[in-house]
């Protein structure tokens, strides 16, 4: 039995601990009144809860749920179909047009979308997509389709060409053969897709405050920025908002982490 060495276990648990900090000072935070000073390391010696009840008022965290749920389940969505269709030709067929194809949506991954903010604003205003979840939803596709395909295509490589080929000599169509063989060995890599591109979406700030700026479809980042000013912030509800709306994609984390790391895993090895 190969031996555990100890600097390992120590590095673990130092990362453990730099990844567990940050969620520590949040809970503390959103757990103290306005005018505690005391150091963000201790834990109050009270239960402080309005910091919640007002974070949800003053926000309108109701509206900014809504369309946060709004524009995460339709993308997130939208992204497995597409994202997957896409990638089955190109995992199966590497004619010279697939691996260029291939070649451009992987090299869109290293385009930084801020880069390009100006003109995308310009076209998104052209085509009437401001302050429209359409928009913004065709916003997220786009921009997380390139790793989605990068994923799947790794994926869609391991599995064995003699499934498609024995579905073909059934009478199975290309469309059939992906949605009734194919997609359902798919599991891994879509769980993985739902959380990279789900909490992608759901914690989005840089394209939900140019083009959701209507007070009634903000997201939760963008309602939570309101309370940082130029001369007061409240951090307590700021925390308070946050801890909120990191709950539902920690749930579905919870529920699709089984399948995580080996989805990624497995997508990776041949993209």
């Amino acid at each position: 039995m190969m031996k555990k060495k100890p600097w390992l276990t120590i590095l673990s648990l130092v990362i453990c601990l730099i990844h567990i900090l940050p969620f520590y000072i949040l809970v503390t935070t959103s757990l103290k009144a306005f005018d505690d000073v005391s150091s963000k390391w201790m834990m109050p010696g009270y239960f402080y809860i309005d910091n919640f009840r007002d974070a949800w008022r003053e926000a309108h965290l109701g509206d900014a749920f809504r369309s946060n749920f709004i524009v995460t389940f339709i993308s997130v969505i939208l992204i497995v179909v597409i994202g997957s269709i896409a990638a089955y030709p190109l995992a199966r067929r590497q004619t010279t047009w697939n691996k260029l194809m291939y070649a451009v949506f992987v090299s869109a991954l290293i385009v930084p979308p801020l880069t390009i903010l100006v003109p995308l604003y310009k076209f998104m205003v052209d085509i009437g997509g401001m302050n429209q979840y359409w928009g913004i939803i065709m916003l997220f596709i786009t921009f997380n389709l390139p790793m989605t395909i990068f994923l799947y295509t790794g994926f869609i490589s391991t599995i064995p060409r003699d499934l498609d080929e024995a579905a073909m000599i059934d009478g199975a169509g290309r469309f059939q053969l992906f949605f009734t063989v194919i997609l359902p060995l798919l599991k891994p890599v879509t769980a993985t897709v739902i959380i990279l591109s789900g909490v992608a979406v759901w914690n989005d700030y840089q394209f939900s405050i140019f083009f959701l700026q209507k007070p009634d479809m903000r997201t939760i980042t963008v309602a939570l920025s309101t309370f940082f000013g130029q001369y007061t912030s409240n951090v307590g509800w700021v925390a308070a908002g946050s801890f909120m709306g990191a709950i539902p994609m920690t749930i579905v984390y919870l529920f699709l982490q089984r399948y995580f790391v080996s989805g990624l895993a497995s997508g990776a090895i041949k993209g």
